[in-house]
C-alpha cells in the first residue's frame, strides 16, 4: 500500500462500449467525474504537489454540457516544463475563444503520483476540472523534442486510452501530435491518430470543425473520421501509409495504401502572424516554473541557415510581427498576467528589423517599474551592447548568453554559424566594460567532419574570453557549456553519423584537459548517454516503435532528466526488439537511401538539402537569403510566401559603441524596417 486510501471512493472508470455518453455533444452529453476530491488527499505524499491542483489565474472552465468538442491539450513532461510552453497556450486561447469548444489542459504526473493513482484506480487527468483522459474528443499532444515519446504512452495508459491506435473505437479521443518532433511522427505511428506538420493556429480550428461536424452527424465510424481528418492539409494519419523496405533493410519508400490521401503531405504555414496575435491571457503558473515570464513571440522562421538547427529549417520562411503590435501584447499581457518579466521570443531575437525601436519603446514605456524585459535567443553577430543596455534597463547586468556553437573558424563555416571569433572577442570586450559580468557560450561536441583541434578550439576560446573578463574585474566570470551534437530530420545534416556516447566523451575529456589551468574557466557538459534515445527517436523509422512500446513498459519515463537514467532500460528495450542503434544513429546515409520522412513536407527540397549537406563538407558558407539571392530551398515558391521581414538589405545591429568605433543610438524603424512603420 503506497499510499492513505482517499476519503471518498474514487469514481469507477466506465467499461469499454460504455463511453459514448460522455462523448455526446452539447447537453446530450453525460458529464464524466471529476477526480480531485479522490486526489487531494493523496498529494501531501507527493513532491511539488501544487502542480496538480489547477486553479491558476486566467486558466478557462467551460462546463462540460457547453460545448460540441472537447480538447485535453497536453505537454507530455512535468507541469514545471510543460506549463510554458507557448503553442499549447496559444492553442487553448483560440480553442476557447470559441462557443462550440472547450480546451483543457494534462502534464505528466512525477513517477510518485503515477503509483499512487495507478494503486487508487485514478485515471490521468486534466488540470482545470481534473477530468479523465479518455472522456475527451481530442487528446493534442505537443512534442517540441523525441524526449517525451515514453510519457505520451504512459499518459495514454494511466488516461485509460489504448495505446495502439487501431484498437481504439469512436469512443476513444482521436490523438494528434504536433511540434518539432511531430515532424518525423514514424516511431509513434502504431499510437497516433494523426500528426500535424506547421504552425498549429489555423489547422487546429478547421480540425475542430472536422470533429465536430462528424460527431454532430452522430459520428460511430471511426475510420471515417481519420478519413475527413486526412482531407485537411497538413494532416497526417499515419494508419493510411505504409513503409516498404528492401531487401538489406533500407527504406524504400512509403506509400499511401488509402485512396484519397496525399502522396506527400505537406506542412501548415500561416502567412500573416498579425492575424493571429496570441496569447493574450497567459495562464500564470501556480508553482515554480522553468521560465516565468510573459512571452511575446515576435517573429517566426529563421533564415541564418544553421545546418544542425531543425527549428531554423523547418520553420521558414520568416514572418514578423509589427512593432506596434508587440507593443500591444507586451502591454495587455502583463496587465492580464501580473509578470515581472516578459520575453521577448524568437530563434534569433535581435534579428527583427525593428528589434531597436521595439526595444526602445519597451523600455521607456516600464523604466522604474519592476518590469524587466529579454531576449532569450541572441546571436553574437546581432549582439548590440546598446540593445542590451536598454533592455536591462530595470535590472542588473548579471548574465550574457550566447552560442558559437563550434570552436574553430572552419568547423563553424562546416555547421554555416556565420560568426567569427573577432565578433565573439569584441563582444566580450565591450559587454565586460560595460559592467556585464558574466557570459555564457554554448557549443556542440560531435558535430560531421569534426577533427581533434576543432575540439581544442573550443577550449581556446573559452580561454580567450575568460582572459578578456578577468582584464575588465576579477570576479567576472565565464562558462562554456558543452554538449553532444544530434542530427535531425529536414536537416542537410540529416544524414551524418552521430558520435556514439564514448567519442563524446572522449572529446569533452579533450576540453577538460586544456582548461585545467584556467580554474576561474567553468565547464559544464551534458551526459553524453542523453543523446543516445533523442538520437534513435529523432530519425528513426516504424520498427523503432516497438522499441519505443518495449522501453514504456519495462518502466522508461522522463528519459530527458537525470533523475531518471532509461538508458539501460532502452538498451534492454533495443536488443529485445533488435533495433540496432549503430544502425539507426552512427552511420552515415548516402543520397539514394530513402528516410522516414521523405513522405512529409516541411517545404525544404531534399536536392537542396543535399547540396547543402555538401557545402558542408567542403566547408562552404552560405549567406543569410532574407539579403542574398535565393537559394531555391523550396519553403517561399512551395508556399506562395516570401520573407516577410521588412529588410532593406544586410542591415544588421552595429556592434560596437560610440567610444569603440561604433554607434551609441540603435537604428530606427525605417532604417531598418522597409515600411517605415
Amino acid at each position: 500500500m503506497l499510499g492513505t486510501a482517499p476519503t471518498m471512493s474514487v469514481p469507477a472508470t466506465p467499461a469499454r462500449g460504455a463511453r459514448a455518453a460522455f462523448r455526446r455533444p452539447g447537453d446530450a452529453a453525460t458529464v464524466p467525474p471529476g477526480y480531485y476530491e479522490v486526489l487531494e488527499p493523496l498529494l501531501p505524499q507527493v513532491r511539488k504537489p501544487a502542480q496538480y491542483v489547477g486553479g491558476e489565474h486566467n486558466q478557462v472552465v467551460t462546463p462540460w454540457l457547453a460545448a460540441q468538442t472537447r480538447w485535453l491539450l497536453c505537454y507530455p513532461d512535468t507541469y514545471e516544463v510543460g506549463q510554458p510552453n507557448q503553442g499549447i497556450q496559444i492553442l487553448y486561447e483560440l480553442l476557447n475563444e470559441r462557443a462550440t469548444a472547450l480546451a483543457e489542459r494534462a502534464y505528466a504526473p512525477w513517477t510518485d503520483l503515477e503509483a499512487l493513482m495507478r494503486e487508487q484506480g485514478i485515471p490521468a487527468f486534466s488540470l482545470e476540472s481534473h477530468r479523465p483522459v479518455w472522456a475527451f474528443d481530442v487528446f493534442g499532444v505537443s512534442l517540441p523534442h523525441e524526449l517525451g515519446h515514453t510519457n505520451l504512452l504512459n499518459l495514454l495508459d494511466l488516461g485509460g486510452v489504448p495505446i495502439h491506435a487501431d484498437r481504439r473505437t469512436a469512443e476513444d479521443p482521436i490523438v494528434l501530435v504536433g511540434g518539432h518532433a511531430a515532424y518525423n511522427p514514424e516511431p509513434l505511428a502504431p499510437f497516433v491518430d494523426a500528426a500535424v506538420m506547421g504552425d498549429g493556429e489555423q489547422v487546429t480550428l478547421e480540425i475542430d470543425d472536422v470533429v465536430r461536424a462528424w460527431k454532430a452527424a452522430g459520428g460511430s465510424d471511426r475510420r471515417q473520421l481519420l478519413r475527413e481528418l486526412a482531407r485537411v492539409e497538413g494532416v497526417y494519419v499515419p494508419a493510411f501509409y505504409e513503409p516498404r523496405y528492401t531487401p538489406d533493410g533500407r527504406l524504400k519508400q512509403t506509400v499511401p495504401i488509402e485512396s484519397g490521401v496525399p502522396t506527400i503531405v505537406p506542412k501548415r504555414t500561416i502567412q500573416d502572424l498579425e492575424e493571429w496575435q496570441y496569447p493574450q491571457k497567459q495562464i500564470v503558473p501556480m508553482t515554480e516554473t522553468v521560465h516565468e515570464r510573459f512571452s511575446v513571440e515576435i517573429f517566426r522562421g529563421c533564415t541564418r541557415g544553421c545546418r544542425f538547427c531543425q527549428a531554423g529549417m523547418i520553420t521558414r520562411p520568416v514572418r514578423e510581427r509589427r512593432p506596434e503590435t508587440i507593443q500591444k501584447l507586451v502591454e495587455e499581457g502583463v496587465r492580464n498576467t501580473g509578470f515581472e518579466e516578459v520575453g521577448l521570443l524568437s530563434l534569433s531575437s535581435a534579428d527583427h528589423s525593428a528589434i531597436g525601436p521595439v526595444a526602445r519603446d519597451l523600455a521607456d514605456a516600464y523604466e522604474g517599474t519592476v518590469t524587466s524585459l529579454s531576449l532569450p535567443s541572441t546571436r553574437v553577430d546581432a549582439f548590440n551592447v546598446t540593445l542590451s543596455n536598454e533592455l536591462s534597463r530595470n535590472g542588473r547586468r548579471t548574465g550574457l548568453t550566447f552560442a558559437p556553437e563550434a570552436g574553430s573558424e572552419r568547423m563553424r563555416a562546416v555547421i554555416n554559424k556565420m560568426v567569427s571569433e573577432a565578433d565573439l572577442l569584441r563582444t566580450a570586450e565591450v559587454a565586460f566594460s560595460e559592467g556585464w559580468r558574466h557570459i555564457k557560450l554554448y557549443f556542440m561536441v560531435g558535430l560531421p567532419t569534426e577533427r581533434d583541434e576543432d575540439v581544442l578550439a573550443i577550449a581556446d576560446l573559452g580561454i580567450k574570453t575568460y582572459e578578456i573578463a578577468r582584464r575588465h574585474g576579477r570576479a567576472n566570470k565565464v562558462t562554456i557549456s558543452v554538449g553532444g551534437f544530434v542530427p535531425k530530420p529536414h536537416t542537410p545534416f540529416q544524414w551524418a553519423a552521430q558520435d556514439s556516447p564514448e567519442e563524446i566523451k572522449r572529446k569533452l575529456s579533450l576540453i577538460r584537459h586544456a582548461i585545467k589551468d584556467h580554474g576561474g574557466l567553468k565547464l559544464r557538459t551534458n551526459d553524453p548517454e542523453e543523446g543516445v534515445i533523442e538520437g534513435l527517436l529523432a530519425r528513426g523509422d516504424r520498427r523503432v516503435a516497438a522499441a519505443v512500446e518495449r522501453a514504456w513498459r519495462l518502466g522508461a519515463r522522463f528519459d530527458g532528466w537525470h533523475e531518471m537514467p532509461t538508458l539501460d532500460t532502452w538498451r534492454q528495450a533495443m536488443a529485445e526488439t533488435d533495433v540496432s542503434l549503430e544502425w539507426y544513429s552512427h552511420r552515415e546515409r548516402d543520397e539514394k537511401e530513402a528516410l522516414p520522412w521523405d513522405h512529409l513536407d516541411s517545404g525544404l527540397e531534399k536536392s537542396w538539402l543535399w547540396e547543402d549537406w555538401q557545402d558542408a563538407r567542403s566547408d562552404k558558407q552560405l549567406d543569410d537569403c532574407r539579403w542574398s539571392p535565393c537559394y531555391d530551398c523550396g519553403v517561399c515558391p512551395g508556399l506562395s510566401i516570401q520573407h516577410d521581414t521588412g529588410y532593406t538589405g544586410g542591415f544588421q545591429l552595429p556592434v560596437l559603441p560610440s567610444h569603440l568605433g561604433g554607434k551609441d543610438t540603435l537604428p530606427t524603424t525605417p532604417e531598418r524596417y522597409a515600411s517605415g512603420g
